[in-house]
């Protein structure tokens, strides 16, 4: 189903769009304010294509339409990488020949000309999405809801288990364990989202954390759950339970599990990570967290979330978001992970 995958990269487009990186090259050139209007017109057609979706295998004029959007989408997100790679250079360590290149290209280049051609740019992206929303002439209700789930695409589940390459990321490992054995005397249950653009590595940070000495030694029970495009609370449950006790439960009952997890966490000091979520429904995350209450004071529920919405909707005591590597170290981690394959 294309419209899914339309629904998926305006997310991705939109979550590139309010990343600390684009938003701090937008004000180093003077175009914040049209990526600012091209996230609220990229979030305007996001909010009707869940129905696009249900439409358009039985009416041509939407499936056309998604067509236009597709390829103009593409060009934005094509835009928004050409933008974050200059980001990246504008902050590689000075001292090296690379460094200077970047220098010389930052200072002798007309930063204004060039902020005005990437500014006229962004504009014409938004004007053709502005276009081909008005030239809309069938009616799409907006539907804001969690993604839907395409029948013939899924992601990949992760695991808990330490990866076998990391480069570069020592500082962010410690700054999470930090949040994690810092007390919280408000409740006894606090939650830490992980944030950042796909591929930057949430996952492998938080199975850095997960599988740390010091955390192992100041949680009673640990367990981790890929959450993906489902937010099925029943189906997060089993997957907790799974990972505290290595086999699957018995019984598939929500009340039969409900006791199994309560069981499980009362009164334990325990670490939970949730995996890749998606999910915007405050109704649903509320049901889990309810599940979920019961651990002993300082327990602790790491998420990772490309979605800024997402982790503000779960009220964390403190939110990390994760930045790019460094070129260098993004060179080194290329070359690490090429070797490992070619051992293969």
């Amino acid at each position: 189903m294309a419209e899914a995958f339309l629904f998926d990269l305006a997310i991705e487009i939109m979550t590139k769009l309010g990343s600390h990186a684009i938003q701090e090259i937008g004000l180093y050139w003077g175009f914040k304010d049209e990526l600012h209007k091209l996230n609220r017109m990229v979030s305007t057609i996001k909010a009707v294509l869940l129905h696009a979706e249900e439409l358009s295998s039985e009416n041509r004029q939407i499936k056309e339409w998604l067509s236009m959007l597709k390829d103009a989408f593409y060009d934005a997100d094509d835009l928004l990488d050409e933008l974050s790679l200059k980001a990246l250079q504008k902050q590689v360590m000075t001292g090296t020949r690379m460094a200077k290149e970047v220098r010389l290209f930052f200072s002798s280049s007309n930063p204004f000309a060039y902020g005005l051609k990437m500014a006229h740019k962004i504009k014409a992206i938004r004007e053709r999405l502005d276009e081909i929303a008005e030239n809309r002439k069938f009616f799409l209700e907006e539907r804001h809801e969690e993604r839907r789930i395409a029948a013939n695409k899924g992601r990949d589940q992760t695991h808990s288990f330490p990866p076998e390459v990391v480069v570069g990321r020592e500082h962010d490992k410690e700054a999470i364990i930090e949040l994690l054995l810092k007390s919280n005397d408000e409740e006894n249950v606090s939650i830490i989202p992980i944030i950042g653009i796909g591929g930057l590595g949430k996952t492998t940070l938080a199975q850095l954390v997960y599988n740390d000495e010091k955390v192992k030694g100041q949680f009673e029970l640990k367990a981790w759950a890929c959450v993906s495009d489902d937010f099925d609370v029943k189906l997060i449950v089993e997957k907790i339970l799974e990972s505290v006790s290595c086999q699957k439960p018995n019984s598939s009952e929500m009340d039969a599990l409900k006791s199994l997890l309560h069981e499980k966490i009362i009164g334990k000091k325990y670490l939970i990570v949730l995996d890749d979520i998606w999910n915007e429904d405050s109704e649903k995350w509320n049901r889990l967290k309810d599940l979920l209450v019961g651990g002993a004071r300082g327990s602790k529920i790491i998420i990772t979330t490309r979605l800024r919405k997402v982790a503000e909707l779960a009220r964390p005591i403190a939110m990390y978001e994760l930045q790019g590597l460094p070129e260098s170290e993004s060179w080194s981690l290329f070359g690490k992970k090429h070797s490992s394959e070619d051992k293969w």
